[in-house]
């Protein structure tokens, strides 16, 4: 058999053999040594691959464990050598405690059979060593994302200033000027002067969305029925003018960011307000409780979504409709799939055209402790009683849960 190698192939594996008697040790060292890098001593230090014996296991439990967290998240394979006369369960350094320690990856029994030592070795180093890939693809992008945050950010503050002047000098010009253009002189300028205020909002954006990761609070047990109430202030204006009827149930509370779920909520309200068509809006809150997440729906009765645009609408500068039909940035939702994915969230959308929409999310739930021990005394699933709070006060919506706007 050939020497292994490290996946590079400039690098031979290493081993450590954690064997307290001598001549079991060398015997080991003498099966190894043609394949690997072997290390014989008895002092835990830094090794690919850490092989020890049932006898000698319970004076290394502690090292043992230590080194594994000291690697972590890169796998670092602990592999247990039991004897013919041993109990087929390995003894811990606790007498009472005989269960197999989850630190140890594979136990080989002796006598070894040679071929399957080396390949069971083998598939735990070429484990070790994409741990160790992954590890790094995942600095490369991490350091790659923030080049491009840090790229997004510096290029639009930059712009400002040379957009700012302008749209400085355009008006300038509207008002010293105006008089004297023809019609199509207007027209030119009243496109230009628009071009530059949308110039403005894009970058505004842009700026908004390239500091959700590097600029965002801790998340922390927010109460969604709170940045519901705010959002609905913000809005008031736009819900009264459209006549728009919003209704929740009592939502849950969650681990988040304030400010960037009420940027959420405003977005994704807004945007069912904006294409209700030309019926009066009817929106739609509700929550579900899935395993360790909360689940969010917003259902609105407008205009609908194509199917090949569902998952297009989530990306920057993508529009569906031109200037002239809809006002926006293209970038609203964008904002919203950056916030909820800062959440370690997902969001998508169910639609058909002519059929409304469903923009559905998730978000981590707040922890019993994070929430200072408001389950006991609040309603079911931590929602702090507003069931029954909203059934009292006769908020309206079925069974009580559900308030109008």
């Amino acid at each position: 058999m050939s020497s292994n190698t490290s996946t590079a192939g400039s690098q031979t594996d290493t081993i450590q053999l954690l064997i307290n008697e001598a001549g079991n040790r060398a015997a080991i060292r003498k099966l190894l040594e043609d394949h690997y890098e072997v290390r014989t001593t008895q002092s835990i230090g830094q090794a690919d691959l850490y092989l020890v014996d049932d006898h000698s296991f319970p004076d290394y439990h502690a090292a043992l464990e230590d080194r594994v967290a000291e690697s972590d998240p890169v796998f670092c394979p602990v592999v247990l050598i039991r004897r013919a006369d041993s109990n087929p369960q390995i003894t811990l350094p606790d007498v009472d405690e005989r269960e197999t320690p989850s630190l140890i990856d594979d136990i080989i029994d002796a006598p070894m059979d040679r071929t399957l030592l080396f390949r069971r070795l083998n598939s735990l180093l070429v484990r070790r060593e994409q741990s160790k890939d992954l590890l790094h693809y995942i600095s490369q992008l991490e350091a790659s994302n923030q080049s491009l945050e840090q790229f997004a950010y510096a290029a639009s503050h930059d712009l400002q200033e040379p957009l700012r002047m302008v749209s400085s000098y355009l008006q300038l010009i509207e008002r010293r000027y105006g008089n004297e253009f023809d019609e199509d002189g207007e027209e030119f300028l009243a496109f230009a002067i628009d071009g530059a205020d949308r110039m403005r909002s894009m970058i505004d954006a842009l700026l908004e969305y390239s500091r959700i990761d590097t600029e965002g609070d801790p998340l922390t047990p927010t109460e969604l029925d709170d940045v519901l109430a705010d959002v609905r202030q913000d809005l008031q204006v736009k819900i009264d003018e459209h006549d728009a009827q919003i209704e929740s149930e009592s939502l849950p509370t969650v681990a988040g960011d304030a400010d960037q779920l009420r940027q959420l909520f405003q977005n994704l309200l807004s945007n069912a307000i904006e294409y209700s068509g030309q019926e009066r809006p009817e929106i739609r809150i509700t929550a579900e409780r899935t395993d360790s997440e909360w689940q969010l729906s917003i259902h609105d009765s407008g205009i609908g979504i194509r199917a090949e645009d569902q998952e297009r609408i989530f990306e920057v500068f993508q529009r569906l409709h031109s200037h002239e039909e809809r006002s926006g940035t293209g970038i609203g939702l964008a904002l919203c799939k950056r916030i909820v994915e800062r959440h370690d969230g997902r969001i998508w959308v169910e639609s058909k055209p002519g059929e409304g929409a469903t923009f559905t999310f998730t978000l981590p739930v707040a922890t019993t402790h994070e929430r200072g021990g408001r389950n006991e005394q609040g309603g079911r699933d931590g929602r702090d009683g507003r069931d029954e709070q909203n059934n009292q006060e006769g908020k309206g919506g079925r069974d009580g849960q559900e308030q109008a706007v």
